[in-house]
Order: structure tokens, then sequence, then C-alpha cells
């Protein structure tokens, strides 16, 4: 056993932000993560996503036979240290990975006998996959084929996110995938008009691969209820695909009806490949064998996210903008808020303009987004300037940010004088939405105020000056509800 649980080196003075999944599976019942843990590849997965203190933990307490009390490990700790091994224990309780850390100090029975399995290769339930027959007739996709497709497939659902809507034609992800987008709030449609990113979504872009795929796979897990489908069985596949040998085959046999489902859906994200949706048997790709993993998920990738290495984007201070790329993708993202002009081989040039800007902000995309998605991809050569990017044009940009939302005139109706404002409301940020102020009685305007609360677009309420303060999206509804009631009256 070791004798030192925590030292002085760096990474133990700062912890770690938990993985997202790790979040979600804190959440979950006790007995759907004991059930997930009866599988060694799951055990095996979620311990990759620990944290270090988290991991050493573990290893200690594995080859106990027996539990030690935690005054016994919390003796090992020094007391700099102590609230991040605190934490550490906490993080392990909540996944019942240690399910009386308060009395003692054990792993889960089911966990400890797993993970020993996963470690020391013992076990025969097939939990990492079982190995497809070699097919003497086909020869299996090689490795740069299936970086190849899963690149094609990931970019292909960046691409319809940042073009959709926008008078391009980007080639269409499955109707599954354009059902996560609008579930996870990335893409959103307006009275029946096409998807467009939402401002959820253009933060999405800032993401790395990793993040962008598993923000997109939590949305999956989310949905799995609804769907009808076993929420573990879905978690086993995830963390089977993340210990299997990429440009290997595997067969379907072993898989329950709920993971033979999944095949479709994975396909569709690039995370497996399968000759036709009838074949028996599949290869993970690059996505799926790194999901657990610290390695790039798309290593040959130029994508939004991942990009040339160093950054590519140089910004000079008259808002001309130089990309030095030819990826197709990150063209699409900079024709969001940049004015292009010129395409060469390699290099596309633009202007940051009031017009390119508004029509960002009215895709919802903010102007701080805008300028972070300027540092996080500019070109090494900026980096040597202090600020990196021109303080001027930073300024600009959220000038006409707020230039959108100045104040402006509304016409008035029955019972009410409606203007649109910019109304700062305590604690929050300035948000545009409508005063409804001037009723003719305490009957009409609690009776307005009331509908208005039906529809859950009351934001500030005034009782004494009878007025309240309501968001723009629900003015065309209350605006109705005031004619149908001035109607009413004229007719009796």
């Amino acid at each position: 056993m070791p004798s030192v649980l925590l030292n002085n080196e760096e990474e133990a003075l700062v912890a770690p932000l938990p993985h997202a999944l790790i979040e979600f599976l804190a959440k979950e019942p006790k007995n759907t993560l004991t059930r997930l843990y009866q599988r060694p590849s799951s055990c095996l997965a979620i311990f990759r996503l620990l944290a270090p203190l988290e991991r050493q933990i573990v290893m200690n307490l594995l080859w106990l036979e027996s539990a030690i009390p935690p005054s016994t490990m919390a003796a090992w700790v020094v007391r700099e240290h102590k609230k991040l091994y605190d934490d550490a224990v906490k993080s392990l309780t909540d996944l019942n990975i240690l399910p009386n850390s308060v009395v003692k100090l054990a792993l889960n029975a089911t966990f400890k006998t797993s993970f020993r399995q996963a470690i020391t290769g013992g076990g025969t339930s097939g939990s990492f996959g079982v190995p497809a027959e070699k097919d003497d007739k086909r020869q299996p996709f090689d490795v740069d084929s299936l970086d190849g497709y899963a690149l094609e497939r990931w970019e292909t659902i960046l691409h319809y996110m940042v073009s959709s809507g926008s008078g391009q034609n980007p080639a269409s992800p499955s109707p599954g995938v354009l059902y996560l987008l609008q579930s996870s709030g990335l893409m959103a449609s307006q009275q029946g008009a096409a998807l467009r990113i939402t401002s959820k979504g253009f933060q999405f872009l800032l993401y790395p691969p990793h993040a962008q795929l598993w923000h997109l796979l939590l949305q999956y897990l989310e949905m799995a209820g609804q769907r009808h489908m076993d929420l573990v069985e879905v978690l086993s596949f995830l963390f089977m695909l993340s210990t299997m040998e990429l440009g290997r085959e595997y067969s379907i046999e072993n898989l329950s009806q709920t993971q033979k489902a999944m095949l479709e859906d994975l396909r569709d994200y690039g995370l497996l490949w399968q000759r036709k949706p009838s074949s028996r048997r599949f290869s993970p790709t690059r996505l799926a064998t790194t999901l657990t993993s610290s390695s790039p998920p798309l290593p040959t990738s130029t994508g939004t996210s991942s990009g040339p290495k160093d950054g590519f984007i140089v910004l000079e201070t008259n808002y001309r903008v130089y990309a030095y790329t030819d990826n197709p993708l990150q063209t699409a993202v900079l024709n969001l808020f940049v004015s292009l002009k010129y395409r060469f081989p390699n290099l596309v040039v633009g202007s940051i303009t009031r017009e390119s800007v508004k029509k960002a902000l009215t895709n919802g995309i903010s102007a701080d987004q805008i300028i972070s998605y300027l540092v996080t991809h500019a070109h090494p050569q900026m980096r040597k300037n202090n600020p990196l990017l021109p303080v001027t044009v930073q300024d600009q940009i959220r000038l006409w940010e707020l230039e959108k939302n100045r104040l402006k005139s509304q016409e008035g109706s029955h019972a009410s004088l409606l203007r649109n404002v910019e109304h700062a409301l305590p604690n929050t940020f300035a948000i545009i939405g409508c005063l409804y102020t001037s009723f003719t009685s305490q009957a009409d305007y609690e009776l307005v105020l009331n509908y208005a609360k039906q529809l859950d677009v009351v934001l500030w309420e005034n009782a004494a000056r009878r007025c309240f303060f309501g968001s723009l999206e629900g003015h065309a509804n209350i605006r109705e509800f005031i004619e149908r009631r001035k109607q009413s009256q004229m007719d009796g």
C-alpha cells in the first residue's frame, strides 16, 4: 500500500474540473450505477475519467480485502491538501464507488470485482466487445479510411449548423441528428423557418472536438428515457466502444436490442462504421475509441474547433480579416460575422462590418462570442500583440451590439402604452421587452397581468403603478388579448 496519498507536486494543488459525464453519472440512482459497474469495460472507462487523486484513492483500496477506517487514509493527507482529499472522496461517494465513506472506506463490491477483471484480463463476459471473425472476401476498413469517414460525418454536422438558414444548401445530417441539435438548443427554428444556429450553438463551436462530442452524447443520454432505451445499456455500449481497438472489426451478436438500435445513431455521428446497415459487424472510429482518453478524436481534422494547430486568423485595426485556411467549415463560421470579399487557395479575406455583425447578432450570436472566437483562433503572429486583438475593433463590435439594443418606439393600444425599452432588471443584464402601463382601471391591469403570467412572460411588475414588464416574445399574444377585450367591450 502506498505510504503517501498526496505530495507537493503541482497537480495535487489544484483539483481539475470533473468530466461532464462524471457530473451526469453522479445524479443517477445508486442501483443504476451498480448495474453499470457489472461490466468491466464500464469500470475501466469511468476510472479513466476520474481526477488523478480519485484514481489514486481507488488504486489504494482496490486490492484490500477489508474496509479501513476513514481516519487511516486521512492520516496520509497533509493539512493543506485536506479539502482536495475530501472533495475527491465526496466525488467517489456520489458515484457509488465508495458507498459508505463516512463509516468505512471500501470500494463498491461490484465495482471492485469488475475493475479487477478489467486490469487483469479476467472474466469472459465480452464486455470489451467480441472481435468478428476474419472475412477473407473483404478487406477491413483501414485506419486512414475510418478517420476520413469520421471526419466527414462530424464536419457534416458542424457545417450544417453554421450554414443552414443562410441561403446556402449544406448537406443535411440525418433526422435523428437534426432532432438532437434542436433538443440540445444548438439550433432553433422560428415560425417554421429553416433551422439556424443559436447563441448556445455558436458557443458550442468554440469547444474542442472532444467536448463537442460529449456535449451531444450527454443530450443523447438525456433523451434515452424518452425513447424507452435502457440508460445502462446505452452507457455500457459507449464505454465498450471507448475500450475497443481502432481498425478492428467487432461482431454485433453479443449486443443487446438497445445497443443494436444505437448502431444507426452512432453511424450518423461518425462513431462507428458499417459496410451496410444490415451488416453483422462494425468498426469503431477514432471518435469512439478516444471517448474516455486524452487523445484527440480527430487528429487529421482542420475543423472548426481543432483547426490549424496554432490559429489561422489575422485581424487588423482597419477591421480587415485574413484567414489562412481552405477549410469550408471554418470559412462558413467566419461568414456568420464577417463580410467575405475574396477567396484564394489557403486564404480568405473579408471585413468585420456593421452589417455583418448585425446579422450575427440577429442570429443570437453575442459580441463577446465573436471576440472569443477571434481570440481562440488567432494566428501566432497575432499572439505577439498585447492586447491580442485591436482594442478599437473589440470596442466597436460591442458598440454595434449596444446599438442593436437601443430604445425604439412602438405603437400603443387600448388600456396600455406599449414601448420597446431596454430595461435593466436587478442582478441581470439589459433585457429587451415591452413595458405595459397606463391601464384605465385596476381590474384591467390585473386581467392583462394574469394573462401574461399564464404565458410565463412577466419579467417585472409594480402593482402600485399598475405596470409590468414582459418579454418581447409574449408581446404579440398580449396585444391580441387586449384587442379582443376591447372589441368585446365595444360589442357589449
